[in-house]
């Protein structure tokens, strides 16, 4: 289902490196003004920290606020995996993330896929859901949304897994870019005679997205994935099939 982005070209040296030490794991997230996003990401990181305390495990931003991915390679050698902290491919997982590590030649780098979808997100979503009050009515998947067809198909992708899961319609609905707005899904499973629709935040932590998924006039939204352990269990496995694999090639 995923795949992963290499920088084939710095392998070489793993040989040396690889029983050394394990590589940092970096997690890569958006970025948001919201306190409550840092603080949530804070949780995930602590419990990623308690997981793997063997684990260099550090947190850099694409933007909005600090530690800045580029300032926390900086502060990195040695081997690094840096693992995307979003549900679906886009430009941030194609180009940005992939262009800051090769901005970074001190290092050998690899980049994980993004989360999405998964089975463990899906564990993840129907918690949240029925943590939210969710009774079985039909669920618009809310995603952050991109104009990339990839993010579109993740998203579709995911909502059947989580449909599969509850037994319910589940539908996608996209906070911004092109589709069909969590509001208009909404509206949509309404005017086929549902009297109550849930929102499934299918985002990663709190901040302007979660607000707009919460006014687009569900009966309930489900909080964001934030620290919950499915999520950081699937974190750690996207760290090691990129640490597996780049050892295999390495040998």
């Amino acid at each position: 289902m995923t795949t992963t982005a290499s920088f084939s070209g710095r392998l070489a040296p793993l040989r040396v490196l690889h029983a050394a030490r394990r590589p940092a794991l970096v997690l890569v997230a958006h970025g948001s003004h919201d306190p409550a996003a840092a603080a949530e990401l804070a949780r995930l990181q602590a419990r990623l920290r308690r997981a793997r305390p063997e684990l260099d495990i550090r947190l850099g931003h694409l933007g909005l606020n600090d530690p800045l991915l580029p300032e926390v390679l900086d502060g990195l050698s040695g081997r690094v995996v840096l693992v995307p902290l979003l549900l679906g491919r886009g430009y941030h997982s194609k180009v940005d993330i992939p262009g800051v590590l090769s901005a970074a030649p001190h290092l050998v780098g690899e980049c994980a896929p993004p989360l999405g979808p998964d089975p463990l997100l899906t564990e993840a979503l129907a918690d949240r859901l029925l943590a939210a009050g969710w009774r079985g009515e039909p669920v618009v998947l809310a995603a952050s949304g991109s104009r990339d067809q990839d993010a579109a198909r993740d998203a579709e992708a995911q909502a059947a897994l989580l449909a599969d899961r509850l037994g319910a319609t589940v539908r996608p609905g996209y906070v911004a870019g092109s589709g069909p707005s969590v509001a208009a899904r909404v509206a949509e499973l309404t005017a086929e005679g549902h009297p109550r629709v849930a929102v499934a935040s299918y985002l990663t932590a709190p901040g302007d997205f979660a607000r707009l998924a919460a006014a687009a006039g569900g009966a309930l939204t489900s909080a964001p994935l934030g620290d919950h352990p499915a999520l950081a269990r699937l974190v750690l496995e996207r760290y090691q099939s990129c640490v597996t694999r780049t050892v295999r090639l390495a040998g």
